[in-house]
């Protein structure tokens, strides 16, 4: 068969084979996964996104050399064999050329329409998300691995519902693709916290706020550095509703996304100190002011007027749902609860924290730091238990180091530190940003710090003498260790973040 004179140039002589090889290209990869089953992230990326990209571009130089050509034939900088190129059905080449561009143009639009359909879908996966850029998205992607959100999809949360959304991500995320290229992305990485989808068009898309719970009971277990690594257990009721479901959240601790009351604040650019709040009854229209008493951070009329408000929603305290980093004495004591370290090994407690007390460079040193750090605390104070004890402390250093691994990426430099957490207040203030008995209104209100207001304490104690009440009443807090009276008037992250 043969083609028009103005196909016989290099420009499309290499357009031709840059489509040939692509097409095949993806013939393989697509076979690879649909028949063979292969899952590899890459296999997809190539398939989907990169191969197809080259097949577009061969067929586009393919007519861009024969117009190229075209146009040389009428200056006269080439000799044509016949006329220009006229759409001539009578004329055998023309008919030819008609019938192989028509025949490769339906299978590239079924083809692209196939492959842009699996693009999006791809671009949607986790494994896109979390696996594409390995280093930068490792730690996101481990933690996510190993959160109660770890069957759903990354899209579904940080994209949601609508092209809006989609658009704006994958422009963002051109931008994150272009950094990681360069390598001049931070470590670690910054949260996003402006410009974030409201939570209500996505959390709310299975956590209802009309379908709140009423209380729940928590049994935390936490364990003392001493030589039986003592069990201290906290037993609550959490006071996540109301004292019953029909009442929905209008009371409890989701009172604070009642639909009749809205909660408006100021604050620093990532949310740690909130000098300002302002509580709207809807039913009745009053507002009440509240600011902070502390006049270092107490802002102006003027600062109020010109700075953005935000109103309260899900991820003010749930900031971290799926990407959660534990402090080392958190799950430290995890492992104990779920016997995957042993608590008749004295002193474990106290050698698990030795060992992870340090700031490792690289996960190897993280290793062999834990290993050496908890094997010299017993050889060099405890020789006889370390011998005794020799299997199971390898054991929980193993465990230890596990933990460890899906916790802190040492060449992100992410750890629990990194990324403050603002559901509870143990290592960092959360709750009592807002909730310091210090934020005060013009008429003399106060927002509480009273613990009762969230969960009430029913039982706590060593684990053979825990001291319990009523399902209703309530116990006075007892630290484990005793610190006096220092609990009333010092925040829980003063002594519980570790100061690096």
């Amino acid at each position: 068969m043969k083609l028009p004179r103005t196909y016989y140039n290099y420009t499309s002589y290499l357009g031709t084979i840059t489509a040939l090889i692509a097409w095949i290209t993806i013939i393989f990869f697509v076979i690879q996964i649909n028949v063979f089953g292969v899952e590899n992230v890459y296999f997809d990326l190539f398939a989907y996104m990169v191969t197809p990209g080259f097949l577009l571009l061969g067929l586009i130089l393919i007519p861009f050399g024969m117009w190229r050509k075209k146009r040389q034939i009428k200056r006269g900088t080439q000799t044509p064999d016949d006329k220009l190129l006229v759409i001539d059905l009578k004329d055998k080449k023309t008919r030819n050329a008609l019938f192989i561009f028509s025949v490769v143009t339906v299978f590239f639009v079924l083809f692209t329409v196939i492959g842009s359909y699996k693009g999006f879908h791809y671009t949607e996966s986790v494994e896109f998300c979390g696996t594409l850029c390995h280093d930068v998205m490792e730690p996101e992607y481990v933690a996510y691995q190993h959160s109660p959100h770890a069957k759903v999809k990354c899209a579904e949360c940080h994209v949601g519902e609508g092209v809006d959304f989609y658009v704006k991500s994958k422009m963002s995320g051109l931008r994150q693709v272009y950094k990681n290229f360069l390598g001049t992305f931070n470590r670690p990485i910054e949260t996003p916290i402006a410009n974030l989808r409201p939570a209500r068009e996505t959390c709310e898309k299975c956590h209802w706020p009309e379908k709140f719970y009423t209380n729940k009971i928590r049994n935390e277990k936490y364990y003392l550095a001493d030589s039986a690594n003592t069990e201290w257990n906290v037993i609550m009721k959490m006071r996540i509703g109301a004292d019953h479901s029909a009442l929905g959240n209008t009371g409890g601790i989701h009172w604070h996304i009642n639909k009749d009351v809205e909660i408006t604040y100021q604050s620093d650019e990532k949310r740690k100190t909130i000098p300002w709040v302002k509580y709207l009854n809807k039913k009745t229209g009053k507002e009440t002011i509240f600011l902070e008493s502390d006049t270092s951070i107490h802002p102006t009329v003027k600062e109020v007027a010109n700075s953005e408000k935000r109103t309260f929603d899900c991820m003010d305290c749930h900031n971290r749902p799926s990407h959660r980093y534990l402090a080392p004495s958190n799950y430290v004591n995890s492992l104990f609860a779920g016997n995957q370290i042993s608590k008749s090994v004295p002193y474990l407690k106290a050698a698990a924290m030795e060992g992870l007390n340090d700031v490792y460079s690289t996960k190897d040193s993280a290793r062999m730091g834990i290993d050496k750090q908890i094997t010299d605390y017993y050889k060099k104070s405890f020789p006889d238990l370390f011998t005794k004890y020799q299997k199971e402390i390898k054991s929980a250093i193993t465990a230890i180091q596990t933990e460890f691994s899906y916790n802190t990426f040492p060449e992100m430099k992410v750890r629990y530190t990194a990324y403050p957490m603002n559901i509870g207040h143990l290592e960092f203030n959360g709750c009592f940003r807002c909730h310091d008995d210090k934020h005060k209104s013009a008429d003399g209100k106060v927002i509480s710090k009273d613990c009762n207001l969230c969960h009430t304490i029913i039982g706590q104690g060593i684990t053979d003498s825990i001291k319990y009440t009523t399902i209703n009443g309530t116990l006075e807090f007892q630290h484990p260790v005793d610190i006096g009276e220092e609990w009333k008037t010092t925040n829980c992250s003063e002594c519980h973040l570790e100061p690096f």
